[in-house]
């Protein structure tokens, strides 16, 4: 099981944020056996189809190199334009097989891990060029397990190569008493099977290469117990730091509301626990607007700035608690305590002008059923 550096064991798997940045490092899972398979299974598939037209091409430039007019050899130009050409000829004859290859070379590693291209892993790493680091890499498990690797990839290639050369042996002797063109031939068959032979071997090594390259790659990025812990608090905040943050943001709310109910034409209060400030003014609003509220020592403090600044105190505790619970600050009212509050204002405001009001039964003021009151 993985381990920290300070000893920590790695048990929990690594979260998406570790493999994007794992991503962006270049830290991906590549298999370097499952390259070398669809390299070589390409040349070998190439020369099955192509093989005979190269064979035939390289014979034509093998006769043409090896046969030529008598003057030619005297003559440098002569000798260095049939040379010349015969190096174009050649490049064009192979050409295509290269082609394949460098394409093979490019796409085969982003079957496993995809295409990834990180800047990142160009950065030059002058921590790698520390003797003892390396010395420790040298002798790590890691180091071990791939010289392993190598020695069983090496055995079994070997085997399966001797085996092809014992199945053929007296073919690989006979070549030598054919006829030059079947000779050609007959070789280039035994290459492409050489070809294939080798291609069956490197697919056993890829097939156990590719998922444990995949397995150790996830094993490597696995994550402990409080580096997911530390990961989920930078992701979701610090619970300290948003309770801070939700504290301060509470407060300058607070702030601001209270700074509004001077303005407010009267307070509704329960008349200690709950209070509710209202503004209303015919001429520019068409409805009541809730300027603060607040419960217990929120409540008091708006009792308080309404006695500094002459402000009506109206005791209605249903009327309140009905404010409280289903209206919002800087909003109107709710529609179904219009009458209500009309009642509460009209009150208000016959006091204001004339001194003197009806009498209002301020704790049986018209509240629907169904309204949240507690």
């Amino acid at each position: 099981m993985a381990e920290n550096e300070d000893g920590t064991e790695k048990t929990e798997e690594p979260s998406e944020k570790k493999l994007r940045e794992s991503r962006e490092k270049g830290q991906v899972p590549r298999s370097r056996e499952l390259t070398t398979l669809l390299m070589t299974l390409s040349a070998a598939l190439y020369l099955f189809f192509f093989g005979d037209s190269m064979m035939q091409s390289f014979m034509n430039l093998l006769t043409q190199g090896l046969s030529f007019e008598r003057n030619v050899a005297f003559d440098e130009q002569k000798l260095l334009d049939l040379i010349i050409a015969i190096l174009l000829e050649s490049m064009w004859m192979l050409l295509p097989f290269l082609l394949l290859m460098a394409f093979v070379a490019i796409i085969s590693p982003m079957l496993l891990g995809g295409w990834n291209f990180s800047t990142q892993a160009l950065v030059p790493a002058f921590s790698k060029l520390n003797p003892a680091k390396g010395l420790k890499r040298m002798v790590s498990m890691n180091a071990l397990l791939e010289l392993f690797k190598a020695l069983a990839k090496f055995s079994l290639v070997i085997s399966m190569a001797a085996f092809f050369i014992y199945s053929v042996f007296g073919e690989i002797l006979g070549l030598g008493i054919e006829p030059k063109n079947f000779a050609l031939a007959h070789a280039a068959e035994l290459i492409v099977q050489a070809f294939i032979f080798v291609s069956l071997s490197l697919l056993i090594v890829a097939a156990i290469d590719v998922p444990f390259q995949v397995w150790n790659h996830t094993r490597q990025l696995k994550m402990t117990k409080q580096e997911v812990k530390e990961e989920h608090k930078q992701q979701e905040g610090n619970p300290e730091v948003k309770g801070r943050i939700r504290q301060v943001q509470r407060e300058m709310s607070q702030k601001r509301m209270m700074e509004k109910v001077p303005e407010a034409d009267v307070i509704i209060t329960n008349p200690t626990h709950y209070a509710v400030a209202l503004r209303y003014k015919p001429d520019e609003m068409s409805e009541p607007v809730v300027l603060a509220m607040g419960v217990d020592f929120m409540a008091a403090q708006i009792r308080t700035l309404a006695t500094e600044n002459a402000i009506p105190i109206v005791e209605a505790p249903l009327l309140a608690r009905a404010l409280y619970f289903n209206a919002d600050i800087d909003r109107p009212i709710p529609y179904e305590l219009f009458r209500a509050v009309a009642s509460v204002l009209a009150y208000v405001f016959s006091l204001q002008e004339t001194g003197k009001a009806d009498e209002v039964d301020f704790a049986n003021l018209p509240i629907p059923e169904g309204f949240r009151t507690e």
